[in-house]
């Protein structure tokens, strides 16, 4: 673990920036962020942070009854998603990502995944896993299911530091979609009587 000044690690400057891309951290619905099976309520939304705060270990998530972990991500508008890294314990050995199925829970990530990936240690976030570009863009909502080496082992739980998204976003205004609903009565010309029976029938 690296030294902490004041609830930060210091930084390696020669390092990578937020030019590498890995922002969409910003444009996640946090409060909105569901992680299952983490043993501190509220750990776990706390591993999405900035590139240059990555090798920071002072947040972490860490499974509870077993070595496997759901997060449940919700956006705030739709992103075309690249690439992630991720900076976990070496028993972490699979991840598996989901797009746009809402609320996930263990029983459901028994399904086949959108796209799986063998995790490599990586203590420095150098390693990007990339995704199928075919398989995420327009997504809304994304699911990563974590498992470690061995899932059942809950003396070696699953442990995560930092996990970073690279893409693009497009801002959505679904609260402001309006769906037209025009009511089409040709009424001129009908005798009032007909109109009359015409508003009864409905």
């Amino acid at each position: 673990m690296c030294d902490h000044h004041d609830g930060c690690c210091d930084h390696d400057h020669s390092d990578a920036t937020e030019d590498t891309g890995f922002t969409l951290y910003q444009k996640i619905d946090t409060l909105n962020v569901e992680c299952l099976n983490e043993r501190v309520d509220g750990s776990g939304v706390k591993v999405f942070k900035a590139w240059n705060e990555r090798l920071c270990q002072a947040d972490f998530v860490e499974s509870d009854c077993d070595a496997e972990l759901i997060y449940n991500i919700p956006f705030t508008g739709d992103i075309k998603l690249k690439g992630v890294v991720v900076i976990a314990d070496e028993e972490l050995s699979k991840m598996r990502l989901f797009k746009s199925n809402m609320r996930m829970s263990f029983s459901d990530v028994e399904a086949e995944a959108d796209q799986e990936f063998q995790i490599t240690h990586d203590s420095r976030g150098t390693v990007e896993y990339p995704v199928k570009p075919t398989k995420f863009f327009n997504v809304h909502h994304l699911t990563i299911h974590f498992v470690n080496k061995n899932r059942e082992d809950e003396e070696k739980p699953c442990r995560i530091y930092y996990i970073g998204l690279k893409g693009e976003y497009t801002k959505v205004n679904r609260d402001g979609i309006v769906i037209a609903n025009y009511e089409i009565r040709p009424t001129e010309g009908i005798p009032e009587s007909l109109k009359k029976s015409a508003h009864e029938i409905q």
